[in-house]
């Protein structure tokens, strides 16, 4: 059963519209599911500005990108890796818990949903392939 706080958070979709200004793109397609997102980011002073996107997907990616795209100014480029690599050890471990800045992750990044870990970091996946990371 889907969750109601993932169905909310990806009925949040204010950035799910490519506008073709960017100065970062990238397009990614998950092999085991087949979900697909394309992503444009504004990047200025090594600060992410904006993110806009567009899936053809399931409820979690487009969940787990709508999310990203209002939280990304929560990331910090050069911080990058290390986040993502401490968000892929949430859904591995259930006592480890996700730092005050991504709390707003909690319903989505957890060890509930890890059967969903690819489908959730794809558009993450996107960002550091749009970012050459």
């Amino acid at each position: 059963m889907i969750n109601k706080k993932v169905l909310d958070i990806a009925n949040n979709n204010k950035f799910n519209n490519l506008k073709n200004i960017y100065t970062h793109k990238a397009e990614m397609k998950n092999n085991i599911c087949g979900d697909k997102i394309k992503i444009e980011l504004v990047v200025k002073k090594n600060r992410i500005n904006s993110f806009r996107y567009e899936t053809e997907s399931c409820l979690f990616c487009q969940a787990s990108a709508s999310l990203l795209s209002r939280k990304i100014k929560v990331f910090s480029i050069d911080k990058l890796n290390y986040d993502l690599s401490y968000l892929k050890k949430v859904f591995k471990n259930r006592k480890v818990d996700l730092p005050i800045k991504l709390k707003d992750f909690k319903d989505l990044i957890n060890y509930s949903n890890s059967s969903r870990i690819n489908c959730i970091m794809l558009p993450f996946v996107a960002l550091k392939k749009a970012l050459k990371l």
